[in-house]
């Protein structure tokens, strides 16, 4: 990870994957199971980085080149996709709501997250968790498009 923060962060992430999947492993190599948890959770996070470097790289890129049509025209979707997410993001729960918005649009750390609004950093992990699987089950990727 680069970062012994982030590696501790993607840890505790881990740990919590590998307690809510207990109930779908079914006794073929426990070792193996966990470290593919693992690996898939990192490969996800490196994905994630790489999104948002791009992200970053578009945003400057279009901003140095305001003047053109076609850079114009992609700020502008880009900033009409930025809205309709944040949008979708007021369907979430209230509960889910402030957790998801500060873990992924402000990337506040789990322990931020707690002590802004007085709970636990457990509390957090599991309110990321269902808001999660609130997403996977209310969302489907052509309200995006």
């Amino acid at each position: 990870m680069r970062n012994q923060k982030d590696a501790e962060d993607v840890t505790q992430e881990v740990f919590i994957k590998i307690y809510t999947s207990l109930p779908q492993y079914k006794n073929q190599g426990f070792k193996t199971w966990i470290t593919r948890i693992a690996v898939n959770h990192a490969i996800d996070l490196k994905r994630k980085r790489e999104r948002q470097k791009e992200e970053l790289q578009d945003e400057h890129s279009s901003e140095v080149n305001l003047g053109l049509t076609d850079d114009v025209e992609a700020v502008f979707f880009r900033n009409e996709r930025r809205k309709q997410v944040l949008r979708k993001l007021n369907d979430l729960p209230e509960g889910y709501r402030d957790v998801v918005y500060g873990y992924y649009i402000k990337e506040k750390t789990f322990k931020q997250i707690a002590e802004e609004q007085q709970i636990q950093v457990k509390s957090v992990e599991v309110k990321l968790y269902r808001a999660r699987n609130w997403m996977r089950k209310h969302w489907k990727e052509e309200d995006f498009s």
